[in-house]
């Protein structure tokens, strides 16, 4: 599910879609119209992600489970090494939004 900036921004979108779809515009323009009109999705610190995980009260490894990665990407997320990108990173904002039953 997109979260748009306005609801302007989210029929100028829907607008775009369709003319991509149908050929009128390329990718390129698309991905510009998605930077104008949705909401970035976050980016999470090491200690965010920790907070995250702690707050939903499961281990590290039941984390991984539910977004899908190791529970070695979650350790390394956890102390800083590495960071969630793509998927991952839209998996953590639901999470965060709506709890980890969001994405059960």
């Amino acid at each position: 599910m997109k979260k748009y900036k306005t609801d302007v921004k989210k029929i100028i979108h829907e607008l775009a879609t369709d003319m991509f779809d149908v050929g009128v515009i390329d990718k390129k323009t698309l991905r510009h119209f998605d930077e104008s009109c949705l909401v970035p999705i976050p980016s999470y610190t090491a200690q965010q992600i920790s907070s995250l995980r702690e707050r939903e009260q499961v281990s590290q490894s039941i984390f991984a489970l539910h977004l899908n990665v190791s529970k070695d990407s979650i350790s390394q997320w956890e102390c800083g090494t590495k960071k969630p990108s793509g998927p991952s990173m839209k998996l953590l904002s639901l999470v965060e939004r709506k709890g980890l039953s969001a994405i059960i």
